[in-house]
């Protein structure tokens, strides 16, 4: 069980990663009244943020509440955090986790932002948090939905999950990032949460290649609603509630994704449908695409639960095997006909 807050001071946040949507989700901590420490890996970073109060890597221009602050020591930015708040790389949350974890303030509730599948393991980013830090499911947190940072920090209006097996605990940390343009649910249903962030990047970049290709409209709709299916079958595989997938961490997060040109994935995929190579597309890329590395450790764990993943299997013979996205076209194309509901 987590500390009940107090209502005599403010709460406190620390983020870990001052990225796009790092730095996007600390302005809703501190538009809600938190106070909110990022813990920023450059020094020139964290100076911009406390001296100009922006972040010009991501977005110049963009001033930050008054709420936040930066440093680069993490056990400064840990002192006191009633929410720790992880927005890095998927693929990096273990190595750096475990340097981090013997600083957390005690009782802390751990967020993750994090959309994707550990490679190797396969596990999920909230197992991966209670491993590596050692605290128990209810003590961590996710955040998901249908959340681009660039219209978040433009104060546009959004609505997101929080899912959390400690209801209690998911209350509080709705309370905590509540604005007027932020408007978050709770969920105690974090496999089917997690799935949804995860699986929707590596359909946004099917999505995003058949752009490229010009494919049309039809394709986009097949895509999306088929990646939906996916999802769909390995989260009832994995005991998730399959009504999670129709609400924001799964339809509107899987919209957004394969529909926004603010998108990562879809970006990243239609410059691959465009006909660039991987390399050139990973040299033009600024940010991490989540779903170019996870959609391996998705279709891995699709087969250790017996999962049908046709999209997920395809997507991974274009940006890991180098197949043609006209030949994973086709074959994906003359696959056998079935029922629509299997």
């Amino acid at each position: 069980m987590t500390r009940p807050a107090d209502p005599a001071r403010p709460l406190k946040a620390a983020v870990y990663g001052t990225g796009s949507w790092g730095t996007a989700f600390g302005m809703v901590l501190a538009d809600a009244g938190c106070n909110v420490t990022l813990w920023a890996r450059r020094a020139e970073i964290a100076d911009a943020v406390n001296t100009t109060r922006t972040n010009p890597e991501y977005f110049p221009g963009v001033e930050l509440p008054a709420g936040m602050r930066a440093t680069t020591d993490p056990a400064e930015a840990a002192e006191g955090a009633d929410f720790t708040v992880l927005s890095i790389p998927s693929q990096t949350l273990r190595e750096n986790l475990a340097a981090w974890a013997p600083k957390l303030a005690p009782d802390t509730v751990l967020v993750s932002l994090m959309k994707g599948i550990e490679l190797g393991t396969c596990k999920r980013m909230s197992e991966v948090v209670q491993e590596v830090a050692d605290v128990p499911a209810e003590r961590v947190a996710v955040v998901t939905g249908p959340n681009l940072a660039k219209e978040i920090v433009a104060r546009m209006p959004a609505a997101s999950v929080v899912a959390c097996s400690d209801e209690s605990a998911a209350r509080r940390l709705q309370a905590a990032c509540h604005t007027p343009y932020f408007r978050p649910y709770t969920n105690t249903d974090v496999v089917g949460c997690e799935l949804g962030g995860a699986v929707k990047n590596v359909i946004g970049l099917a999505v995003g290649i058949a752009d490229g290709m010009g494919l049309g409209d039809n394709a986009k709709g097949s895509l999306i609603t088929r990646g939906l299916a996916e999802t769909t079958r390995l989260g009832l595989a994995m005991g998730a509630d399959p009504l999670t997938f129709s609400g924001l961490a799964g339809l509107g997060d899987l919209v957004a994704t394969c529909s926004s040109p603010l998108s990562r994935n879809h970006t990243f995929g239609f410059n691959l449908g465009k006909g660039m190579t991987l390399q050139e597309t990973i040299a033009v890329t600024k940010q991490t695409a989540e779903g170019v590395k996870s959609c391996q450790s998705v279709l891995d764990l699709a087969h250790r639960h017996g999962v049908d993943m046709p999209i997920t299997e395809t997507v991974v013979g274009i940006v890991h095997e180098g197949k043609p996205p006209m030949v994973a076209l086709k074959e994906l194309m003359s696959r056998s006909a079935k029922p629509e509901r299997r």
